[in-house]
Formats: C-alpha cells, sequence, structure tokens
C-alpha cells in the first residue's frame, strides 16, 4: 500500500454572507499572496503539489468550495454558482489578505471570475485553468442532459480504507494520470472516516463530496451569468488550456478570451482538463510567468 502523506496544514474557518463555513488553508511560501481554488469533486489539498512548485514566488492559500472537503453545504441543496463566489470572497476577507492574485481550475476558474466580477479589484490577477464558462452560443447546444452530472450520480463514493481508494483511483482513467501527491491528497483529505454504525461490510472512508452534491453542481455550471459580465473583470486574466482537452478546451476559451480586457492564451500541449493535477510542477512555471507580467514577481 502507498505510504500517506503527511497531514496538510489545519484549516481556518471562514463564514460566508450567507453562513456556510469554509475551510481555508495556508499552504505556506514567501512572496505576494496567491489564493488557489480547486475543480468540482475535488478539494484544497490536491493542489498542494502546485503550491509547492509556487511556494518560492508566493504565499499559497487555498479553499474547500462548499459542498467539499472540510467546508459546510448549503442546506437546501442549492449550489447556484454564485455560491463559490461567496466562499472566494469570504475567504479573501477573512483571511485579510489584500488584493492577492488568484489561480483557478476548472469550476474554480469561473468561482474566481463571479468573485471578481461581484466586487472588482479583489484580485490583483488570475491564471484560470480551462474555468467552466460557458459562451451564450454553446448554453442551447448543451441540452438539459449533462453527462458529468450522471457520472457523478453513479460515483463510487465510499472505500475500506484511503489506501484502497488510492489503488483504485491510480488505476484506471481519469485520475490514474494524476500526480502521485495530488491523488494521495484527494484520497487523504476528500475522504472521511465512516462512523462505526453506519459503515458496515468494510467500508471506512466516504467522499466528503456527496454524490448528489457534485451532480447538482455539474446541472448549475452553465446557468451562471460570468460570461456575461468578461468585459467588467479589470484585473490582467490569463486562460490557460490543455491540448488534449474535449470540454471547455480551446474552442470555449478562445471564445472568453475574447471579451476580456486584459486576458490571454496558453496553451499545455501534452495535458488535458486535469493539467494542474497532472502535472504541476509545469503548470506553476505557466502560472508564475503570467502573474509576473501581472506584477506578481520578477524573480526568474
Amino acid at each position: 500500500m502507498p505510504t500517506a502523506p503527511p497531514p496538510g496544514p489545519e484549516p481556518t474557518t471562514c463564514t460566508t454572507d450567507d453562513g456556510i463555513a469554509v475551510a481555508a488553508y495556508d499552504f505556506g511560501g514567501s512572496g505576494p499572496d496567491l489564493l488557489l481554488v480547486h475543480a468540482t469533486g475535488f478539494c484544497a489539498g490536491v493542489l498542494a503539489p502546485l503550491a509547492a512548485a509556487l511556494g518560492d514566488r508566493f504565499r499559497c492559500w487555498a479553499l474547500d468550495l462548499r459542498g467539499h472537503g472540510r467546508s459546510g453545504r448549503p442546506v437546501d441543496g442549492d449550489f447556484a454558482w454564485d455560491g463559490f463566489a461567496r466562499d472566494v470572497r469570504a475567504v479573501v476577507e477573512g483571511l485579510g489578505i489584500d488584493r492577492p492574485f488568484g489561480f483557478g481550475h476548472s469550476c474554480g476558474g469561473a468561482a474566481l471570475l463571479l468573485a471578481e466580477q461581484a466586487r472588482p479589484g479583489t484580485f490583483a490577477g488570475l491564471y484560470l485553468f480551462e474555468p467552466v464558462v460557458v459562451p451564450d452560443a454553446l448554453r442551447a447546444d448543451l441540452g438539459d442532459h449533462n453527462p458529468l452530472a450522471a457520472g457523478a450520480r453513479r460515483r463510487r463514493s465510499t472505500f475500506p480504507s484511503a489506501e484502497d481508494a488510492f489503488v483504485n483511483f491510480s488505476s484506471k482513467p481519469p485520475l490514474a494520470g494524476l500526480d502521485p501527491e495530488a491523488l494521495r491528497r484527494y484520497v487523504e483529505d476528500g475522504f472521511e472516516p465512516v462512523p462505526a454504525d453506519e459503515g458496515g461490510d468494510g467500508v471506512a472512508v466516504r467522499l466528503r463530496c456527496r454524490r448528489e452534491d457534485e451532480a447538482a453542481i455539474f446541472d448549475a455550471g452553465s446557468a451562471h451569468d460570468a460570461f456575461a459580465h468578461l468585459g467588467a473583470v479589470g484585473c490582467p486574466v490569463t486562460l490557460a488550456y490543455g491540448a488534449h482537452s474535449v470540454m471547455p478546451g480551446r474552442a470555449v476559451m478562445e471564445a472568453d478570451v475574447v471579451p476580456l480586457p486584459d486576458g490571454r492564451l496558453e496553451a499545455y500541449a501534452d495535458l488535458g482538463h486535469f493539467g494542474p493535477l497532472e502535472r504541476p510542477a509545469e503548470v506553476a512555471r505557466g502560472t508564475a510567468r503570467a502573474l509576473s507580467r501581472s506584477g506578481g514577481t520578477t524573480r526568474s
């Protein structure tokens, strides 16, 4: 069995204006503040390898979005994505970090854009790897059936141990391609012990992000209005994508960059949608280069 990584940092709780307790983490490093936001179904811990690769340039922070990791969930099950923007703002304010930079992956990228649109000037610059910001022209093509939501509802959510979960995920796509440390952080931080009276039949750990919540998040992913307000984002924004991605991928990023007042595109030839978790050191280099143009650091 693989050796478990050392425990991650203890979270600080920040409360949103709609009453959600959000877990925030100090990943350390030195330099300007950089807030890292994860993709749907994951948790802050999976970005720890990325933070480690950025630690000589930035002080890295991260959070578990509502319904993920150690954060609370809306009791009414409403996962409209403006809630994720509330999570981001609560952490920026609760930690007292002034105009940080932001890195977001997938849903996390959309959360950062929504937060900046709701409160302009929150961020000094953003690096977003395939943020889920659907151009208006593509919304109708998506229809009512969301295969990602359907897959989430079928997801295996319990395992005898975190080690069993690690072995399972490392043997099959899409998570088999993840950096081993990112995958270990997923199974250590993204699962919780099952109470003895609930486990039974050898079950000992369970996904913190409920399957029905993940499905609801995917279903709500095309309903937010971040695309309509991209022109209001004043800080520099880099939209990165993996050449092997199908969705969002290149076409969506090319459409998203057009309305941005200060937007750039960056492609990773050998990566897919999980690029930041597949090759965190490579994505960290791209992030540092882009944010240095925003005034984040001049170190090479």
